[in-house]
Parts: structure tokens; sequence; C-alpha cells
């Protein structure tokens, strides 16, 4: 194993701030403007690229807040609008002199408000709803305007919830047409029976979203969403937790917790499944993939709640819950389609994020395949297990399995450990510098492998996506600018190239009688490549690049509100991998192939698709427009069915040690198949391999590789 051990740096790891303070200088009483006094001297002396407090970053933390509180417009009015404006540019101002005046007044009115459409939304649920007239729900909410009077209001409400009854409704239908055909002797509800039904159970999801906003939420909760519009605007990923946000975030770090194995993103006025974990029960059940949109949550037979109007943390709470209860997920699929799903609740094991790896056999010949979901890391002991020392164990076994190549999957690796990548990149060069890091005080700092010792010579591609991001940006990016590996995948990675430390803001304050206090999650380091450019917005930028489903989806940090720019800095000195013989040629030979295969294409086509159906804000409130709209869609989407059929004809075996593992436990054996599966349909894996079939290798004498400052990639 290859150490470092001059520095460990751990992305999101629980650190304390390492500035000086006085906390006999924070004694405010009052807890709200308190916290935004600390906050702000933490952001202040913390953060990467501390911005001005100012003007700009008022108008911009106002319109977030506003997006925050009422995304979809459907509470404030146009004049409620019109009095907050007011403080567009007055909340700068407000932040330093530790003032709250606009979040008083804008959540007064916002409860205000509730409590009118409380009135009102059971009155348009009582008359049954016209599904034959031919009108649309605008769902651009961004781009739409606060209704400019209560009866325009009271009509967006109509819609929305008529949209909601009539996807119950036609569900409800194709249900019974079912049950029908299933039977013979079924007696079937009449239409006006499920369209009675249909809009009861609008009415019991808007009782509970209603007492959840008026019950539940405490002023706290809110005041929560304000600090996190202000700090928000430093960049994505500086976060402010409540007390109980950060028990979760400790939960989700600790890598074992009960649920249904899924990571979830609230993006648009959507929360969408994100990433799936390997072994969890989403995974094992097969029925929801990444992309698809939570629309509402049923515990078990009860009637499902809508929360396409929740705050995430809020949607996750009705989502996580005990081993073995049932939770039913209705779903909006990327291409349209509206599906019910019922999932048994599990514990998520952190077991399923450690290496693994099998050996593929292609035309007689042998290669090896390394799956890593994250960076992984024991906080406590380094030595003890950590995603280096693994993936070393994993190389080790294939070696003895004769490999001719090998492939490192990083696809939807979301990082981790910056050290495990300073030793991992290691196994596979002579030695030399891994990554550049700058800190807040503008301290560069480059992290080097020592150790000359090669694990593996041979051929090597590393396989990325656009959520490949953070430490797995830093391991491509390396053996990218040696010239190491291939990078196979999307046009780019991710784009994260940023560090964030959590700061515990109670131990800022002594003797508080203001109870716990949170913590701030904030940047406060940048990664830059050994060729001196940084990873952040731009991403790793694949040799070849390969279309996903996904590629014109908006994944990556450029997408997300005020992130950090990209930049340079000077390049280090680091020696260019020269024992491939042909290494732009196999990139060339793999590119053209690529180009000209229909499988390829076809994804590319679909990708294309999905991003014309997300564009799509204008939705049917007529059954028969409805309805016409779901055939189109399953029509279209299933001349991309032989995706699904396809098989890249390679087979797959475990090594020997790990088979015998395997074969004593029932439910590895269950997960390493369908692992087997999967990768049979991969066809990205099948282009791996014909490049490492490609690639030809020259041995020559270590000590006669030339050195070289490289600026270029």
């Amino acid at each position: 194993m290859k150490k470092n051990a001059s520095i460990l740096l751990v992305c999101l790891a629980v650190l304390v701030a390492t500035w000086s303070f006085n906390s006999n200088q924070f004694n405010n009483p009052n807890k709200d403007r308190l916290l935004i006094e600390l906050i702000s001297y933490v952001l202040d002396r913390g953060h990467f690229e501390p911005k001005s407090i100012n003007d700009d970053l008022s108008e911009q933390m106002f319109s977030d807040f506003i997006e925050a509180v009422d995304s979809q417009k459907r509470f404030f009015l146009a004049q409620d609008y019109k009095e907050f404006e007011k403080f567009k540019y007055d909340l700068d101002d407000q932040i330093k002199n530790l003032q709250i005046d606009f979040f008083k007044t804008a959540h007064t009115r916002f409860l205000n408000r509730i409590a009118e459409v409380e009135q009102f939304y059971k009155q348009l649920l009582e008359k049954p709803f016209d599904f034959s007239i031919e009108e649309q729900l605008n769902v651009d909410y961004e781009n739409q305007l606060f209704p400019s009077n209560l009866s325009e209001r009271k009509d967006k409400w109509r819609k929305q919830l008529k949209y909601t009854t009539l996807l119950t409704y036609e569900t409800k239908l194709s249900e019974e047409k079912k049950k029908a055909e299933d039977d013979p002797e079924y007696v079937s509800k009449t239409a006006v029976e499920i369209e009675i039904e249909s809009r009861e159970t609008t009415l019991e999801n808007l009782k509970n979203v209603f007492d959840y906003l008026t019950n539940e939420l405490q002023e706290e909760d809110w005041f929560s969403v304000y600090l996190n519009a202000f700090v928000s605007q430093f960049d994505p990923h500086t976060y402010y937790f409540a007390p109980e946000a950060k028990d979760r975030f400790d939960t989700s770090m600790s890598g074992k917790f009960e649920g249904i194995g899924a990571r979830l993103q609230k993006r648009n006025q959507s929360i969408k499944i994100v990433d799936i974990i390997s072994g969890g029960p989403v995974w094992r059940g097969k029925q929801v993939e990444v992309g698809d949109q939570i629309i509402k949550v049923a515990q078990g037979e009860a009637e499902p709640v809508d929360v396409t109007t929740m705050r995430l943390d809020d949607a996750i709470k009705l989502i996580k819950g005990p081993k073995g209860t049932e939770v039913r997920l209705t779903l909006k699929r990327v291409d349209g389609a509206i599906e019910v799903v019922s999932i048994i609740r599990d514990v998520v094991e952190l077991e399923e994020s450690y290496a693994k790896s099998i050996v593929i056999e292609k035309e007689g010949k042998r290669f090896g395949l390394i799956n890593l979901p994250k960076f992984y890391i024991d906080f406590k002991d380094y030595e003890e297990r950590n995603a280096a020392t693994d993936v070393k164990k994993e190389i080790e076994k294939l070696k003895k399995s004769n490999i001719e190549g090998l492939v490192i999957d990083l696809r939807n690796n979301g990082g981790g450990s910056l050290q495990t990548v300073v030793d991992m990149a290691g196994l596979f060069i002579e030695k030399g510098p891994i990554v550049q890091v700058r800190t807040t005080q503008n301290k560069n700092e480059v992290l080097y492998d020592r150790d000359s010792s090669i694990l593996w010579d041979g051929p090597l591609v590393i396989l990325v996506n656009e959520t490949s991001a953070s430490a797995s940006e830093i391991m491509a990016a390396a053996l990218q600018d040696y010239k190491r590996a291939i990078i196979l995948g999307g046009s780019q990675t991710f784009g994260k190239g940023t560090v964030q430390n959590i700061v515990d803001l109670n131990r800022f304050v002594s003797n508080s009688d203001l109870g716990n206090l949170g913590a701030l999650k904030i940047t406060t380091d940048k990664y830059y490549r050994v060729n001196g450019g940084s990873t952040q917005l731009e991403g790793v930028k694949s040799d070849v690049v390969v279309p996903d489903r996904y590629s014109y989806i908006d994944l990556g940090e450029k997408d997300q509100n005020n992130p950090l720019n990209w930049d340079q800095i000077e390049p280090t000195s680091y020696t260019i991998w020269d024992r491939y013989l042909n290494f732009d040629q196999a990139i060339q030979q793999s590119k053209l192939r690529v180009a000209s295969n229909k499988n390829m294409q076809l994804i590319d086509e679909n990708a294309q698709w999905i991003r014309k159906q997300q564009d799509d804000n204008l939705l049917p409130l007529s059954l028969s427009a409805y309805q016409k709209e779901l055939q189109e869609d399953k029509s279209y989407s299933e001349r991309f069915d032989q995706l699904k059929n396809y098989n890249n004809q390679m087979s797959y075996s475990s090594n020997p040690d790990d088979l015998l593992l395997i074969n004593e436990n029932e439910e590895a054996l269950e997960k390493r198949d369908r692992w087997t599966t999967s990768l049979s349909k991969d066809i990205y894996l099948e282009e791996a391999v014909s490049i490492l079939q490609d690639l030809q290798l020259r041995y020559v004498p270590i000590n006669t590789m030339a050195t070289t400052n490289s600026d270029t990639e």
C-alpha cells in the first residue's frame, strides 16, 4: 500500500473549524439573530471564496427564498410579491445588522395565505371534475407570475387538483379494466364511483399536506429555509443543517440505515431518484430507475400522499421507515409513464459501497473489472478498511486469473476520501503527483504517490459518467493526465472540484440556553489536476465519448445555482506514461466503433426524446388527451426495448477466493447473479474491453522514461 502521511483530506468529514475565535463575542440572546451572526462569521473566515454581502447577493437570496417557500406560486399573490420587493435589495443590510424583518413579514403572510387556501380547497373537491373539457395545466412555474387576485389563485388550485385527481382516476380505471380481464365474474366499478374515489384520495392528500404545514412545521423550520437561501449564495454545497437535519446527515454518513436504498434530489419542483444503492430494496426490486420522479408516497395500503409540493426533507420522512414495512411510490418515469411500485423497506448497508471485482472472458482472453461505488474510508482507522486497500486486494486476485487488461468502473461514484485516491492512483504509476489542493488561505499543496512500485502495469480503462464526481474525478483526471488510462464515458463528469467540511456551530458559544444551534457545511478547498486545470464545472472530459439516456439532462455542477468558477494554477512536474505503443490510435479506433454502433445511436435518440419529454410543461386535463399522450409515449418508448434485451456476449466469473464465500451466502449469491446479469447488458463495458484488446504495450526499463512538465491533456 502506498502512503502519503503529509495530509489526509476527506470530503464531508466532520471537522472542527481551525481558525481562532472568542466564544464570548457571540452572546446574542435571540437564537435567530445569533445564527445569522455565527454563520456570517464562519462564511467570512472559512469559505474558500467568501462573497461580498451586497445588493447582488440580496437580490438572489430574495428570489431563492420566495421560490423555496412557494415554488409553484400557489399561495402568495402578486400584491404580496410587490410588497416583498421593497426588501429585495435590503437583505444584505439585514444580514449585517442581524435583522430578520423580511423573514418575519414573509413568514406571517405565508401562514395567512395557507389559511385562506385551506378554506376553499375542500369546496373545489366537492363537485365532480369534468374530464371531457380540453384544458391544460402549465407547470413551468419558474416563468409564471404570481396570481393577480383571489379568483386566479383559486383557478390555479382547481387545475392542479384536477390533474392530481386525473392521475388517480386513470390509474383506477386501468386497474378495474385489468381486474375484469383477469376475472370474468368481477363487477367493475362505474366511472362515477371511480371519480368520487379519486377526488376523495386527492382530498385526503391535501388534508395531510395542510396538517403538516400548519401543525408540524414550526417557525424555526422556515427560518432554516431562510438561512439556506443566504448560505447557498456562496456555492451549491454550502448548507446549514438544523439540529434534526444534522442528525439525518450523520445517519447517512454512518453507512447503515433503514429505508428503500435510494438517494433523492429535488430540482425544478420535482423529487427524483438520483442514485440506487446496490443491494438495497430498490436495487433488489428492479422496479425503480435513476431519473424516476416521485409523485406520491403511501404507507402500505393507506391512501397516497402527494409530495410534489413538499420539501425534500419532508418527503424523505414519508419514504424512510422501519425494516419490513411497505411503502408504495407513485412514479413518473423518464419517458412520462405513471406507475405505482411497492417496496418493502430494509436495512441498507455500507457494505454495498465496497470495491468488488469479476473476471471477463472475451474471445479466449481474460480481463478484469473492478467496480468502485465510492472512495470510502474508516474514519477511526485508515489501515482497517479503505477503498485503496480493497482495490489493491482485488487487483491481486485478478492477476491470479491472468487478466490481460483492467477496467475500473467509477460510474455513479460520488467521491469520498481524497487520500484513497492518492494511494489508489499510485497502484498504476511509478510515482509522482496525483492532485493539487488549494485551501481557504490560498495555500497550494501537492499530494504525491512516493512509492515507485507499480501493482498493475497492463492496459487500463476508466469508466465514468455524468454523476462521477469529486474524488472519482481526481482519479480519472490523474490517470488521464499521465496518459496511463483511457477514459470512456459521457462528454464530461459531474464537475465538482471542491471540498466541504462540517462546522459545529455550538462550539462557538459557551453556556448557551438557546439549545442546539446545528451545523454549517462549508466549502473550504478546491481540487486541481496535475496539469494545473481545475475539475470544477468542466469535470473530466472523456477520451472516448459515449451517449447515455441522461446525456441531455441537467445533472452536473454547471447546472447548479452559484457554482464556483473554473480556473487553473501552475502545472506540477510529472512523468507521462510512455509504455503504450498505440495510445492515440486506440482512442481513434474506439471513436469509430462508437460512431458506427447502431445501439449507441439508439441510446442517443432515447436521450434526446427523454429531454424533450422533460421540457414539455403543458399537461392535459382531459381524460382522452391524457390517455392519448400516455399511449403515444408508450408506443414511442417501445422502439428502445431492444436496448433492454441487449447482450454483449461476454462471460463473467468470480475469483476463486470470492466464489467460496459467495456460494456459502444465499444473499451474496443473488447479488452476484444480479450484477453479472447487468454486466451482460452493459454496452459500455463491452467497448471498454474492446479498447483493452486494442491497447498494445512495450516494456522498457522504468528509469528510461522521460519526465515532462506537461500543460496539455
